[in-house]
């Protein structure tokens, strides 16, 4: 009887050590694609949240860590093809599921509740897509025809030291980036914070520094025109808000008086909008030489 214990106790231990990982449907669209198997039972979006909440409080209740991948159902049919696996068993979406959370779009489950969960996991994907997106863009760059110089690599050394010599001049407070490139495919925009003391260098995620400099690299590498606006919070003090504009793969640095038109006019009808309570509008401060033309000839 004491060896049977012994052995459960073992078990439950052993399952503590092994990962899950849970593909979610986070919208209804996906969720209806999915009732076109027979194997997939849910019949109710809500319902089926529900019970994925159950079960990841479940697995976080057994010690377990948990991830969190969105499904998506037309990458899944396409994976079965690709495999030749059948799309309508149990089995065939946990490979899928295991898959896209080694390579795509995932997030820990930490008890936070499925309506929380939902949306950052959904704003976790498009991030994965824009960087990935971003990262063929460079890669497709090609070198230069003059100098033989990798555009992309280029590209994205340049636009890593615009970046920091942006946050340098901005100094201490809280700085919150906005870069948006527009592309043949999908508009790209990529969102940075960070934060700065008065006497260290700004503390940036490794992840979300990444990706930013990847789309600004991404309009460098490609000429195409974009913008980059500088939003910094002090306390006691106004909002200064600062803008640039990509000129041919330059960041040229834009007026007060553009800065405050951006900012002060609705992007649909162009009727003037009211400049928001507490903040200054800026212009753009000069980068550094090499910081803001091309590096490749």
């Amino acid at each position: 009887m004491a060896h049977t214990r012994n052995t459960a106790s073992l078990r439950r231990a052993l399952r503590r050590e092994v990962p899950s990982t849970v593909g979610l449907l986070a919208d209804e669209q996906d969720f209806a694609a999915m009732r076109r198997y027979r194997s997939f039972t849910f019949d109710d979006h809500t319902r089926y949240l529900h019970e994925t909440e159950r079960l990841l409080r479940t697995l976080a209740a057994g010690g377990a860590h948990t991830t969190v991948a969105l499904f998506d159902p037309e990458d899944y049919a396409a994976y079965c093809v690709e495999t030749g696996l059948d799309p309508d068993t149990p089995a065939s979406r946990s490979r899928y599921t295991a898959e896209i959370a080694a390579t795509g779009a995932r997030v820990a489950y930490t008890g936070q509740p499925i309506a929380d969960l939902v949306p950052l996991l959904i704003d976790t994907a498009v991030r994965h897509a824009t960087r990935e997106y971003a990262t063929m863009l460079l890669a497709e760059a090609g070198q230069c025809a003059d100098c033989g110089q990798d555009i992309g690599r280029a590209a994205f050394d340049q636009a890593s030291r615009a970046v920091l010599h942006l946050l340098d001049r901005a100094g201490p407070g809280a700085h919150h980036l906005v870069c948006s490139i527009p592309a043949a495919d999908q508009h790209l925009l990529a969102v940075l914070h960070t934060d700065r003391t008065e006497t260290g260098p700004a503390r940036i995620d490794s992840a979300e520094g990444a990706e930013f400099v990847t789309v600004l690299a991404a309009g460098i590498a490609r000429a195409t025109p974009g913008g980059l606006v500088l939003r910094t919070s002090t306390t006691g003090t106004p909002d200064r808000l600062h803008g640039w504009r990509l000129d041919n793969g330059r960041l040229v640095p834009l007026t007060e008086a553009e800065v405050f038109n951006a900012y002060c006019t609705d992007s649909d009808t162009g009727e003037p909008l009211p400049p928001e309570p507490g903040v200054e509008y800026r212009a753009g401060y000069d980068l550094a030489p090499d910081d803001g033309r091309p590096t490749h000839h």
